[in-house]
């Protein structure tokens, strides 16, 4: 008796378009300050440098972060932010529009 298969062959498996890959896949999240539009980005599809809002560091291309926008529908492509992933899921415990410099203590 053979053993159990738990992945699926490569000719069982669905293609998955190279530009869904690339962008990513949506989800609306809601957080304290609204609803936002998040898509994560794989390292593959990161091809750009961003600053991340949530540490004001960069986030390089080949590394797989977030983008986030609002979900009202009422900004335009100027309102996406590219975020760490850590970042963006700590976003509630950060105080709001603090800049800090590069060698800043982290606590108050």
């Amino acid at each position: 008796m053979s053993p159990r298969r738990n992945r699926p062959r490569p000719d069982d498996a669905t293609p998955i378009s190279g530009e869904r890959a690339r962008r990513g896949v949506e989800s609306v999240q809601s957080w304290r300050d609204g609803e936002w539009q998040v898509r994560g980005i794989s390292g593959d599809g990161a091809v750009k440098t961003y600053r991340c809002p949530g540490c004001d560091q960069e986030i390089r291309p080949g590394v797989a972060h977030v983008v986030a926008w609002p979900a009202d529908g009422r900004g335009d492509l100027t309102d996406r932010r590219h975020w760490h992933t850590g970042c963006w899921r700590a976003r509630d415990r950060r105080l709001p529009n603090v800049q800090r410099s590069r060698n800043a203590p982290r606590h108050g």
